[in-house]
């Protein structure tokens, strides 16, 4: 029985940017609407997003029926937390703040099987297809066609981000610019020389390493972004891009109506409305 290959990893071995959007929404018609547009990956969230197992579940099967990835930012936890979002069919994990080669290496032992590492076998989940796919083929493609993805997010962590880059066994890393930023004392400075360059290393590192970086957004020129190693492209937020549209549709109605002959404007609301 076919196991379903990573559009990301294809993506990436033919040479090309795969792109991603961070789903917060808990409507899988979201995740269906981001497939129909085509982007290659979408971001789910059990870090600061109150997704339960029933709803991520119903978000990963959307992914996988418009055949886009479909990557977890999982809870900082145990081992079930990590390998429970495989077993879902999710695509990938993306790990937050992880701080040293130490963290890594156990992650990639509690998320990998043998001979990279130590998870635990089942098979009986829609990964494996409910047992219907030989174990041997479940093994093999958990190891290779599953992302892992570590987050550095901390100046602590970046101080060992080469090490880090350098554990065998997992993907790529994640630079989060907006924890990063408020770690050093200016929250939201994305462009901050200090966070440019903590951007650039992780770039660098991966880049040394044979891992990708991945962008948790569009927040510099794309083209600095690629010449720096990053190469799995975040474009957005569904949230972002939902407040955006209401806003620019509001704003055209509003400046509609401030142009209307008097005859036709709207009175004046009170604004202790």
């Amino acid at each position: 029985m076919k196991l379903r290959p990573s559009r990301v990893l294809k993506r990436l071995a033919d040479g090309q940017l795969p792109t991603s959007l961070k789903i917060n929404l808990a409507d899988p018609r979201v995740i269906e609407i981001a497939g129909l547009c085509d982007v290659d990956a979408v971001w789910l969230c059990q870090e600061h997003v109150a997704n339960d197992w029933i709803a991520l579940e119903n978000q990963i099967r959307a992914a996988r029926v418009h055949n886009i990835d479909s990557l977890v930012r999982v809870s900082r936890g145990s081992y079930s937390d990590y390998i429970r979002p495989f077993e879902s069919d999710a695509t990938g994990i993306i790990v937050p703040h992880v701080a040293n080669a130490d963290e890594a290496r156990e992650i990639v032992q509690w998320t990998r099987f043998r001979p990279i590492g130590r998870r635990a076998l089942d098979g009986g989940n829609i990964d494996g297809k409910f047992c219907l796919t030989p174990v041997e083929d479940y093994l093999e493609h958990a190891n290779t066609e599953r992302l892992v993805i570590f987050q550095i997010e901390s100046p602590e962590a970046l101080e060992h981000v080469e090490e880090i880059a350098a554990v065998p066994g997992f993907n790529g890393i994640l630079f989060g610019p907006g924890d990063f930023s408020h770690l050093i004392g200016k929250v939201g400075q994305l462009n901050a020389p200090e966070v440019v360059a903590a951007r650039q290393r992780v770039g660098a590192a991966c880049r040394a390493n044979g891992k990708f970086a991945m962008t948790a957004g569009v927040f510099a020129p794309l083209e600095d972004l690629v010449a720096e190693g990053y190469r799995v492209i975040n474009i957005g937020a569904d949230v972002v891009a939902m407040s955006s549209y209401i806003q620019q549709r509001l704003h055209t109605v509003q400046d509609t109506i401030s142009k209307l002959p008097t005859t036709l404007k709207p009175a004046a609301q009170s604004p202790y409305v």
